[in-house]
């Protein structure tokens, strides 16, 4: 009878009605009804743009090195626009939405969309480390290949799991939401939407299977339990949860922009050619939408002009295709039970289109000398870092220690009573830098740069 009772709560949907909520975490006793000039989810937009680790972005590795006299994205202009095609794609859905729920009270409540998917896409890559994606594993190699590895024993099964899988989806969930040392109550007091929202892999590190993916810390688990039962997002199974159905809208947005802004900067690099190129946007219309391409196209004669009205064309059109999934997919999103992700739901053309901008982005661009380059300094920069750093707050006692920890940011416990509190202190710190402080401050620790007299 109770598995039968279980599994008939599994079965309850999800509804937008208690799925859009402008409660801030930590501060819930002052939550009030009133309207004001700006949405709480348009104040959880406005407090990214002026916090740190925003601002931090614009000086991390998308995927190619740095600007020299090319410019090329970093995390922090990769957001902006994941962000604003967010809105786009978020706006269509309510659109549609909007006239099947017209008799409901709380339609009103789907104009949230835009403003929530926004703030979540803005801030879906805030905890990722220095130097690409190659932070991410370089963290978690410390764990499984370095010096990290004598700690793994010492911590539980879901803590290890933690350190051994290091996610930036996760650790962005964590600098959200997690008090630090000196900090208010619920972090940077979000909204219980816009922190569900960028939550893709709602499960704890013990069910990231082998792609290693999860969206939060063992840490931060009860708050994102806390949120997930404010919402009415339900625990499909021990430790794995639904999504919230706007996580599919911010993912959709990830996914466009990343793949089709990494071409056009491969473009600007001169790794992709142009013919090539636009044979790749082209191949995303059918052949009358084609044919108006190459008539726009025989009036600009700036390549990059060129370039870039056919990836405006193919953004546009995949928002609107990933729209049409959201909402013929719907109650099934609702239920909990769809899986994938937006653009596999596209149209055949269009799926294939897309299949072959990822396979041309890692055969030329993935894999190339620069890219790789990148990896190979983040990484000595990173285990340099987590070895030195690691070693001092096992061993504050010492002389170098003492001085190194003097230099660490105060929010960053290094003292804290557990073991894996300690170490999260040293990621915490580690995963929040820059490529060119981490640089600076490698060099520095090793003698190499030494401050002006």
């Amino acid at each position: 009878m109770g598995k039968d009772k279980e599994q008939d709560k599994e079965l309850i949907p999800m509804s937008w009605e208690r799925l859009i909520c402008d409660l801030r975490l930590g501060m819930e006793e002052y939550h009030d009804e009133k309207q004001h000039i700006r949405s709480d989810f348009q104040r959880d937009y406005d407090r990214l743009v002026f916090s740190s680790p925003f601002r931090r972005l614009q000086n991390k590795t998308q995927v190619f090195p740095l600007p020299g006299s090319i410019f090329v994205h970093n995390r922090l202009t990769h957001s902006l626009e994941v962000s604003t095609v967010g809105r786009s794609l978020a706006t269509e859905v309510a659109l549609r939405l909007k006239e099947k729920y017209k008799e409901e009270p709380w339609v009103y409540k789907l104009d949230d969309f835009r403003d929530i998917v926004a703030a979540a896409c803005l801030c879906h890559d805030l905890g990722n480390p220095p130097f690409g994606h190659s932070g991410e594993k370089t963290i978690s190699a410390y764990f499984s290949e370095g010096k990290g590895k004598d700690l793994i024993n010492c911590l539980s099964q879901q803590q290890a799991s933690d350190l051994l899988h290091f996610e930036g989806n996760a650790n962005s969930f964590r600098l959200l939401a997690h008090q630090f040392s000196g900090r208010r109550k619920g972090g940077m007091a979000m909204t219980y939407s816009t922190l569900a929202s960028i939550v893709k892999y709602p499960y704890t590190s013990l069910h990231a299977g082998e792609k290693g993916k999860f969206g939060f810390f063992k840490s931060e688990e009860g708050i994102y339990r806390k949120v997930a039962d404010r919402l009415g997002i339900p625990e499909l199974s021990p430790g794995v949860f639904a999504r919230h159905p706007l996580v599919y809208i911010m993912e959709a947005a990830d996914d466009i922009c990343y793949q089709i802004m990494d071409l056009e900067d491969a473009f600007k690099l001169k790794i992709v050619g142009e013919n090539e190129l636009s044979e790749l946007f082209l191949a995303f219309f059918n052949d009358e939408r084609k044919d108006r391409c190459r008539k726009t196209l025989a009036h600009l004669d700036d390549p990059n002009e060129r370039v870039a009205y056919l990836r405006s064309n193919v953004i546009g059109e995949m928002v609107r295709h990933c729209a049409e999934a959201f909402v013929r997919n719907e109650d099934r999103i609702l239920a909990g039970e769809y899986v994938g992700n937006l653009t596999s739901l596209m149209d055949d053309g269009l799926k294939e289109a897309y299949s072959r901008c990822s396979k041309t982005a890692w055969e030329k661009i993935y894999c190339a000398p620069e890219v790789v380059d990148i990896e190979l300094g983040g990484n000595r920069i990173i285990t340099y870092l987590m070895n030195t750093l690691m070693d001092a707050v096992m061993h504050p006692e010492r002389n170098y220690s003492s001085l190194l920890l003097s230099i660490i940011p105060k929010q960053y416990d290094t003292r804290a009573e557990t073991l894996y509190e300690r170490i999260q202190s040293v990621i915490d710190h580690v995963s929040g830098m820059t490529d060119v402080y981490a640089l600076n401050l490698y060099r520095k620790l090793n003698g190499h740069s030494l401050p002006a007299v």
